[in-house]
């Protein structure tokens, strides 16, 4: 039947080209077959003598297109023409967005002993003995069949991706995700997904995407994990630099809970995501233009230089121990202060607390140094299942018993953030629709929940619930009426509860004089603020925001200086140590940050 359909339709095409110096790798290619999966006509690319479906990402990595190559895409169908024109559209976007890995300069250093230059991926110096990365394969009775092994896989990377949005390495977990969807079709059986991933494997090698076989090996190495293959690596106990070929991306994790001291790779890039969550987790890392073969008794990893010292010197050693020192010397001040309090020198005391998304980030927090909980981000209950009344108390109470100020915020979905339990119509600008506060016009019964149980945690003790997207004191007024009827309904004693809201719409601004009379407290969310005030949606591939415009710095002040209940800011802004001065310019006195920023964002306030 389909070909029948189709058959009626003449195939439309375009000619593009690829401009991005990264080539059409993995994550625009999963972006653009996501994109195009969303058309019912047959959609192809065509290059050189090959023809793909170009809904497929392993099948779009597999032409190597690189920068400067000319392909041809063919629509085909029903709605061929709108699919070529927002494939066009969005190809361009993603060509424009792509910007070649920025290449650390390199610090001169003069060593004696003979060296190994390499690229920069993450800079820091670390001495120690090398020790070759060896991975052991093990296998146990199976823990489940292909196709749940697929499905707990695109759970654990929808749960990175949701761990991780506001770093760099985000969007890693979204285009492996796509690409192990699109490597799981039609194929029922491990042996089956093991085939197509070195049939996959072999079309990469030698050409312009070969990195992204590091992508593959870690689908595989998921998928045979979920069905009960054991990895086992054998690392050091006491300090190590590593050295290896290549590394899988998952991989990189198990390194941050050991001793490494650096990473020396000899057979990656700088764009690749191993390189990118290298650079994440602070580890010193080198890209070697040849392999380490020998173990050396000691080396030293100069990632400011950018290079290997074999051998070295009793006096490469103390050049390297005294940046070394400097380096440890700085980030152990850092975390023995983390403790005390942020005061200015002029004496004035700075507030700063953490934003965490679940019980084992405020642990964390409070290890770090945080005073309190500027924004408990309360969606990690709601995620793959609507959660029961019971578990959403016993969570927020481990929570509030750790520290004496908690700011809760109700449930912020929408937009970028779906929950696969609630129905939101698909809308043309999701950011502009149904969010934050919005739900009590969908779901309000979802909210009901959430705010009982956040009120019978509470218990009497000093928490603020906040209200996220308010536009209006109207809508404040009827979130503040909705709480306090279920507090009056379920006979909750609410007396040592607070309540506030985010600013983050501009329409706020307008009227701040009456919602000083309406609420208890704020806090400006800058990621949202600065979106809606330049018009330009955070995840936009292309338009970018200027996150220190002097505009944005201008509306702090102003809220500040207007409001007259006490006024936070917990967005990526305060995070940011380069602006901490002039953010206490605009006179805020409360900041609400990452919990592994908190050492540093207090010893700059110290300097202010």
């Amino acid at each position: 039947m389909k070909l029948l359909r189709t058959f009626f339709y003449k195939p439309l095409t375009s000619t593009l080209t690829v401009t991005s110096t990264n080539g059409f790798h993995l994550r625009p290619a999963a972006k653009f077959a996501t994109e195009a999966k969303q058309f019912t006509c047959d959609i192809h690319i065509e290059f050189s003598d090959k023809r793909i479906n170009a809904k497929a990402v392993n099948a779009i990595l597999s032409l190597n297109l690189d920068t400067d190559d000319t392909f041809t895409l063919i629509a085909h169908g029903k709605d061929a023409k709108k699919a070529l024109s927002l494939l066009n559209q969005t190809f361009a976007i993603l060509m424009n967005a792509e910007h070649a890995p920025k290449q650390v300069e390199k610090l001169n250093a003069s060593y004696q002993s003979p060296t190994q230059p390499g690229e920069i991926i993450s800079e820091g110096i670390a001495v120690g003995k090398l020790h070759h990365f060896v991975l052991k394969e093990v296998q146990h009775a199976s823990l489940s069949s292909f196709k749940q092994a697929v499905e707990n896989s695109v759970v654990e990377l929808d749960k990175l991706y949701n761990n991780s949005k506001k770093n760099a390495d985000a969007h890693i977990y979204l285009a492996q995700k796509a690409l192990l969807l699109s490597l799981a079709e039609e194929v029922d059986t491990l042996e089956g997904f093991n085939s197509r991933i070195e049939a996959e494997k072999e079309i990469l090698r030698g050409g312009r995407h070969a990195t992204k076989i590091a992508d593959l090996n870690d689908l595989l190495y998921r998928i045979k994990k979920q069905m009960g293959y054991d990895y086992q690596v054998s690392l050091p106990k006491t300090p190590f630099i590593l050295t290896a070929d290549d590394l899988l991306p998952s991989q990189i994790k198990v390194l941050e809970h050991s001793t490494v001291l650096g990473v020396a790779l000899a057979n990656s890039s700088l764009a690749s995501h191993t390189a990118i969550l290298l650079r994440a987790a602070g580890i010193p890392s080198l890209l070697l233009d040849k392999p380490l073969k020998h173990e050396e008794d000691k080396v030293i990893l100069d990632a400011y230089s950018g290079l290997i010292v074999l051998k070295p010197s009793p006096e490469d050693l103390i050049q390297a121990f005294k940046r070394q020192n400097e380096d440890d010397k700085l980030h152990s001040e850092i975390h023995q202060n983390r403790f005390n309090p942020a005061i200015t020198q002029k004496g004035e005391k700075i507030n700063i607390f953490a934003n965490v998304s679940d019980l084992d980030s405020a642990k964390e927090a409070k290890e770090e140094g945080a005073e309190g909980i500027g924004l408990l981000r309360s969606e990690f209950l709601f995620k793959e299942h609507k959660p029961i009344i019971r578990d959403q108390i016993r969570a927020y109470r481990a929570i509030f018993d750790l520290f004496e100020d908690v700011t809760v915020r109700t449930l912020d979905v929408g937009g970028d953030k779906a929950l696969p339990y609630i129905d939101i119509p698909k809308e043309q600008n999701p950011f502009l629709g149904i969010r934050g506060i919005r739900l009590l016009k969908t779901d309000p019964k979802l909210l009901e929940e959430q705010l009982e149980a956040i009120l019978i945690a509470a218990d009497n003790r000093p928490v603020k619930v906040m209200f996220p997207m308010i536009s209006t004191p109207e809508e404040f007024k009827e979130a503040k009426d909705f709480a306090l009827n279920i507090a009056r309904e379920k006979d909750i004693p609410i007396d040592n509860v607070r309540f506030g809201m985010m600013i983050e719409v501009p329409s706020v601004l307008f009227a701040l004089q009456e919602f000083n009379t309406l609420v208890d407290f704020y806090s400006i969310g800058t990621n949202d603020l600065a979106q809606y005030l330049f018009a330009i949606e955070r995840t936009h591939p292309t338009l970018k925001i200027d996150p220190h415009s002097p505009i944005l710095f201008n509306v702090i002040e102003r809220i500040v200086k207007e409001a007259t209940k006490p006024v936070s800011i917990c967005g990526e802004l305060a995070g940011d140590t380069r602006v901490i001065p002039q953010l206490l310019k605009t006179g805020v006195q409360t900041l609400s940050v990452s919990s592994k920023r908190i050492g540093q964002i207090k010893d700059k306030v110290r300097n202010v």
